[in-house]
């Protein structure tokens, strides 16, 4: 549910969770490279499509975990 300024947050996510998905979506990231590889490999081009799309937004959200943990050297995600 949302409150009238926005949705409501906890601010309840450990620094431990944070740091598991960042892992988890780096292991999904190389696995849609991988098939998007695989997918090349074949010549299977809507394979290649969907492969790109997944893993350029899980590059997406690795980018944004590791900015959001103040990893050196990252820039804001935005840009």
């Amino acid at each position: 549910m949302s409150g009238a300024d926005g949705p409501d947050r906890t601010y309840d996510r450990s620094w431990e969770e944070i740091e598991e998905m960042l892992e988890l979506a780096e292991e999904r990231a190389a696995e849609w490279r991988a098939w998007f590889e695989e997918c090349k490999n074949d010549g299977d081009r809507d394979g290649m499509k969907e492969a790109a799309r997944n893993y350029k937004a899980l590059e997406g959200v690795v980018k944004t975990l590791r900015w959001v943990l103040g990893e050196v050297g990252v820039d804001h995600p935005l840009d």
